[in-house]
């Protein structure tokens, strides 16, 4: 009778998880709702700046019409960011793997898509098969975005954020799939480097920034997986060569790099949107001009709900408003450190930290842009620049990354099948 109470127990110990590990997965699960609200507030700024700064007193708005007001869509957006947030937060993010093999995952698909889409604008730009006004738009010197169809209005998509995304997927993936075999220069870490350097290609003639974007992240992850240095280096002289061509090639790039290098001249022309940029900020004082009251956005700053949304809140809310966004963002890197710190799962922890680094990266590039710290460069404020595209597809790479935390502790990684 002793022995079966002993066997109980034992077996009762084997099953009942440390509390060292409950209380690890507790802390992973507040991070993860730290990081909802962080992001759900930025979010709210982000739609309360756009509709302030896409609307003034002289505008008359035809609600029959509503999509073709910045304001109103982002007001649209907002909630359909939160519920895919939800939708992909509640997905195991182990299906984003190559756990059962490269056809079964979405992340193949969804990049071979945005491959075709960018080759389409390519083709757009060198032989313009489509109007200028249809379904591959000339906006802003540019082919960037497809316009497709809905009834009575149109929807814009970007494909270049899509694949940015997929990128940062399918770095994560293959390298957790092939494990120690990425060491294999020729056979492993080539192909892979391929594949993003096909990419980047695509989107380097028409937007030089989110191409550096995605080779700086791509990087930062292959160096954060632990390839070898000498593995990284030799890639490193052609892709420098690469973008110095494309700087070069182009007029445009040329210009803003000098203008950024004399901001003292050409306040009327090259420099004039940094130089309204940092009088909305400068205008603003410590607290602002309040809410819905800055000028900047009466056509005085090109690009002011998109972009150069840091400076209207800056204009509106002052430097409180400025430093409680960068706040803000602060704090999610470090919650995002926290959730990649206690990651059980290596896949789960260089996805999370491709998400944490592009994010990072891209406030910190818009901020520099907008204070004139960096050349301006078209790189949007995560969650809070206007824009569908960008806003859906990270507040999905956010739900992704909420799951990493909340089940990375407590789901047993699935073992991978072997005849594959």
């Amino acid at each position: 009778m002793s022995n079966a109470i002993v066997a109980k127990i034992s077996f009762w110990h084997r099953k009942k998880p440390p509390v060292s590990s409950l209380l690890k997965q507790e802390q992973s699960r507040l991070a993860a709702d730290a990081i909802a609200a962080i992001v759900v507030l930025l979010m709210t700024i982000g739609t309360v700046f756009v509709f302030s700064a896409s609307t003034n007193i002289g505008q008359e708005i035809n609600f029959q019409k509503f999509y073709d007001y910045p304001g109103l869509r982002q007001i649209i957006f907002f909630p359909l960011a939160c519920l895919i947030m939800y939708i992909f937060s509640r997905i195991n993010f182990r299906r984003y793997s190559m756990d059962r093999g490269w056809y079964k995952n979405p992340v193949v698909y969804l990049l071979l898509i945005s491959i075709a889409l960018l080759s389409l604008i390519l083709v757009q730009r060198f032989f313009e098969i489509f109007p200028k006004d249809g379904f591959i738009p000339y906006r802003n010197k540019h082919y960037r975005w497809l316009q497709i169809p809905l009834g009575s209005f149109t929807i814009s998509f970007q494909p270049s954020e899509l694949a940015k995304w997929m990128t940062v997927f399918l770095i994560a993936s293959l390298f957790d799939k092939f494990g120690d075999e990425i060491k294999l220069f020729w056979k492993r870490f080539v192909p892979i480097c391929l594949i993003v350097g096909l990419i980047i290609g695509l989107i380097i003639v028409e937007d030089f920034g989110t191409a550096a974007l995605i080779a700086l992240i791509s990087f930062l992850m292959m160096i954060i997986s632990g390839v070898k240095l000498w593995h990284i280096l030799p890639p490193l002289p052609p892709a420098c060569f690469a973008f110095y061509y494309a700087i070069v090639s182009s007029p445009t790039r040329i210009n803003r790099l000098t203008a950024f290098r004399h901001l003292d001249k050409w306040q009327d022309t090259l420099n004039y949107q940094p130089n309204q940029s940092l009088i909305a900020i400068g205008s603003g004082g410590l607290l602002g001009k309040g809410l819905g009251q800055g000028i900047s956005k009466y056509g005085h700053l090109p690009e002011d709900h998109t972009d150069f949304i840091f400076s209207i809140i800056g204009e509106e809310l002052g430097f409180a408003g400025n430093a409680t966004v960068i706040m803000l963002f602060i704090a999610f890197i470090i919650l995002g450190i926290f959730i990649i710190v206690r990651c059980r799962d290596p896949f789960g922890r260089l996805l999370a930290s491709g998400i944490i680094l592009t994010i990072a990266i891209q406030a910190a590039i818009n901020i520099g842009v907008v204070t004139v710290v960096l050349p301006t460069k078209g790189i949007p404020l995560p969650f809070v620049s206007s824009g569908g595209t960008s806003m859906l597809l990270t507040a999905a790479a956010i739900g992704v990354l909420i799951n990493i935390a909340k089940n990375s502790q407590s789901l047993p990684r699935p073992q991978k099948d072997l005849s594959e």
